[in-house]
């Protein structure tokens, strides 16, 4: 039974075992495993993922040719136990797994407030004899680079022996999304296997083409403890254990995981120091007990609490953010995967999800979220030679990042309707730039952290103001500034209808988002210390020509219009009206409208259709108040009537073929409280609960939609914006939403506490937190201040 803080699957479904892998994944910010049965391969039903963000090139030959893309590495399998039973009575029984016909019974259990996972299973085979098994499992949220897994044998009704082979196998490829089969999946090379005289199996290897040394060692026990039979191959050991068991007396195999890698700090064999650590490790009983202790500390930090069904799903999306995105990350050179660690979607790349993602971090974990924006800045050096490639002045990041920074989008992708490979523009999308200027800008309002704004941060968004400036053109017929040739966030539309090349000109939110970049820059360069400014002038050379074209862009950049809505995009209001209704009734799901439409032998850039939210990004950003005030700089009247408009316009064309389209149209409706707010914003809660993408969380969860649902209730519902003189609150409670509370940082403060409920808001601040009170901006309306150790409620109006 579900629990606020548990998450229960009460039978085996083999249909259903991938999405239950993903769900159940265990990680600590380091690396992460799947929730996978440790006794069954990796077959069409199973597949036991271990991934601690190492990427290498892999190649994929498609007609002829070959092509490169970054692949996330398949670690050792740390996790291989299988068993059978040898009873008193009768024959040798088979090697047991969930697919084995004498199951009876099987639960999968997530316990969210101690990181652990349960799976308990009861076989009974034809002369009656019964046995129970509990596999106890957790990846170590205090010590990094530890996991463990602890399993218990019962027999009812009858009395033998259990035959366990634990195995460490380095004899693993990539393999869990089938449309990736094509590629290299073979990541590991230069296997050693063998076992210690103190029983500990160990492994090593390395990456085949990056060369990153790996080491694995498992330290086995077992009770009744008894001597293990023995055998390795070069990239596999087998451990042997054969354990009295009756219905009085259980038995018992723990094994105690540990993993580094060359690219550990600080350096050293990753072999020698795995071995030390899973010799030296502690009972299982003791690591469970640390563990549940880490993570008590991480939630007492992170929490949001929301009553209901809604409460419990947001838990469930914060827990796996921070398997992901752990205080553990802050020490990594690492950015946000798309699909977390939890699978091999994607391929381990970092797109535009951080936009989603860093909201809720930088108020919970701002160590963390500084991390993150450091993996961005030490790879200015790529971006720079990327834009200097094409020409271009500044940093222009690529959509998908990998290791070294440099394009890791495909050239050409599957359209499994079509079985055709088709050119893929996505690396068009610029407005990835946009999103790390927002996240840094965002980074130094709620930290005030002046080393980074002025020091890294500062580089960043200038250098990305620099692409901006160099990248738009003046049209003098127009008397504005454009910018041609990328695809938005809307990815069906990468080009015109029977256009020679890709790209379409003035994408809306690529357009407002560039000049708004470029009035930060502005701003933030008038607002450094005069040495730093000089400082900054001489390396990046923003002369007083640039800066003035930056301010001119900033407020004259174009916005096409139709029909008194915001256009998409330059021409969209004259593409042709797709029958939404004809497309439904023929093909039920429709969110992957572009490739039923290039199986039809059709396009999806002749249509007024949408993949996900694009212009109305620009809600999800932006409160209306400062998206009216940016549009009203660029020259541009966008009212509560015209943005209303605007809204509705795009609901009525988008087929949400992304996790993070309900998510954006939720928290843009709940600002407007429309009628429909509730029904997208439970969409985005369930996204990868449900998998309402058909098969998709399977191949690794969604991160950008899990922390995005606790930004659309911190920033949205409650209202929260950690300005620079204060905090700024404008609640849109909904029915379904009554309340809400968390705690958060704000300034280099933590604890500060934050609770909605119906008609009222309270806010507390912990004791010498504060240097001076805390001014609030209720609505609009400035408020008295809260000062350390006090708690202030304000009542909310229109209530």
């Amino acid at each position: 039974m579900n629990t606020s803080w548990t998450w229960a699957f009460n039978d085996y479904d083999p249909k259903k075992e991938r999405l239950v892998e993903a769900l159940c994944a265990l990680g600590n910010g380091r690396f992460a495993t799947r929730g996978a049965a440790s006794e069954a391969g990796a077959d069409t039903i199973h597949y036991r993922n271990v991934c601690g963000r190492l990427l290498q090139p892999a190649l994929l030959k498609i007609a002829g040719k070959s092509v490169a893309n970054e692949d996330p590495v398949n670690l050792p399998d740390w996790l291989r136990l299988r068993y059978r039973c040898l009873p008193d009575d009768g024959p040798t029984g088979a090697w047991l797994t969930p697919d084995d016909p004498s199951l009876r019974h099987h639960k999968t259990s997530l316990d969210l407030r101690g990181g652990v996972l349960t799976r308990r299973m009861h076989f009974q085979d034809g002369n009656g004899r019964r046995l129970g098994i509990t596999h106890t499992r957790l990846v170590h949220m205090g010590d990094p680079y530890l996991a463990a897994q602890r399993t218990t044998f019962r027999a009812y009704g009858w009395s033998g022996t259990i035959e366990a082979e634990a195995v460490l196998d380095g004899n693993v490829t990539n393999a869990g999304v089938v449309r990736y089969r094509d590629l290299d999946g073979h990541h590991l090379t230069g296997h050693r296997a063998g076992v210690g005289a103190d029983g500990v199996a160990w492994l090593s290897c390395r990456t085949s083409v990056s060369r990153i040394g790996i080491g694995v060692a498992v330290r086995t026990m077992s009770r009744p403890i008894v001597a293990a039979a023995m055998s390795c191959t070069q990239a596999a050991t087998t451990q042997t254990f054969r354990l009295p068991i009756s219905r009085n007396r259980s038995a018992t195999v723990a094994k105690s995981a540990a993993l580094y890698t060359s690219l550990d700090r600080p350096q050293g064999d990753p072999l020698s120091r795995a071995v030390e650590a899973a010799s030296h490790a502690a009972a299982f009983e003791v690591l469970l007990a640390s563990h549940r202790a880490a993570w008590k500390r991480l939630w007492s930090q992170g929490e949001v609490k929301v009553p209901g069904e809604a409460g419990r799903i947001l838990r469930l999306h914060l827990f796996h953010a921070l398997q992901t995105l752990s205080p553990h990350t802050a020490e990594m050179d690492v950015g946000v995967p798309a699909r977390g660690l939890h699978g091999e979607a994607y391929r381990g790349h970092v797109f535009w999800d951080e936009l989603f993602v860093l909201p809720y971090v930088t108020l919970h974990f701002p160590e963390v979220a500084r991390a993150l924006l450091m993996y961005r800045h030490r790879r200015l050096p790529a971006a720079r030679s990327a834009a200097q490639a094409c020409g271009l002045r500044g940093a222009m990041f690529p959509w998908q990042s990998g290791s070294s920074g440099v394009e890791e989008t495909q050239t050409l992708h599957l359209n499994p309707r079509s079985g055709r490979w088709l050119p893929d523009h996505s690396h068009l999308q610029r407005h990835v730039c946009s999103a790390i200027a927002w996240n840094v800008w965002r980074y130094g309002q709620a930290t005030g952290d002046t080393g980074f704004i002025e020091g890294p941060g500062a580089e960043l968004l200038l250098d990305i103001a620099r692409y901006w400036g160099s990248v738009t053109t003046f049209d003098a017929d127009r008397e504005r500034y454009r910018i041609r040739g990328v695809v938005g966030p809307d990815e069906y539309r990468d080009a015109y209808p029977e256009a020679p090349g890709p790209g379409i000109d003035d994408n809306a939110y690529t357009n407002v988002t560039a000049a708004w970049t470029l009035a930060r820059a502005r701003e933030l360069l008038d607002r450094l210390p005069e040495a730093r400014r000089r400082e900054l002038v001489e390396q990046l050379g923003p002369d007083e020509e640039t800066l003035d074209r930056w301010e001119g862009i900033s407020r004259r950049m174009y916005v096409p219009f139709h029909t008194g809505v915001v256009s998409q995009f330059e021409g969209y209001g004259s593409l042709a009206e797709l029958d939404w209704q004809a497309y439904r009734a023929r093909y039920g799901d429709i969110r992957r409208l572009d490739r039923i439409l290039e199986a039809e032998g059709d396009t999806v850039n002749r249509y007024q259709a949408s993949k996900q939210a694009d212009t109305l990004m620009l809600g999800y950003l932006f409160r209306p108040s400062d998206l009216q005030a940016l549009f009203g700089r660029l020259g541009y009247l966008l009212d509560d009537d015209v943005w209303r408009a605007t809204v509705t316009y795009y609901l009525n064309r988008t087929s949400h073929g992304s996790t993070l389209s309900s998510l954006v149209h939720g928290g843009v409706l709940a600002c407007q409280q429309g009628a429909d707010a509730w029904r997208y914003c439970e969409e985005a809660l369930l996204s990868d609960v449900a998998d309402i993408q058909g098969g998709t969380t399977g191949e690794g969860i969604h991160l950008g939609a899990m922390p995005g649902t606790l930004d659309l209730i911190e920033r949205g519902i409650a209202g929260l914006e950690a300005g620079p003189g204060g905090l700024l609150i404008d609640p849109v409670p909904l029915r379904e939403v009554p309340r809400c509370s968390f705690t958060f940082c704000y300034l280099g403060n933590r604890g500060i506490r934050f609770q909605l409920l119906p008609g009222r808001l309270g806010i507390s601040v912990p004791a010498s937190s504060l240097a001076s009170p805390l001014p609030v901006c209720l609505a609009g309306e400035r408020l008295e201040a809260v000062a350390a150790g006090e708690e202030r409620w304000f009542r909310l109006t229109g209530e």
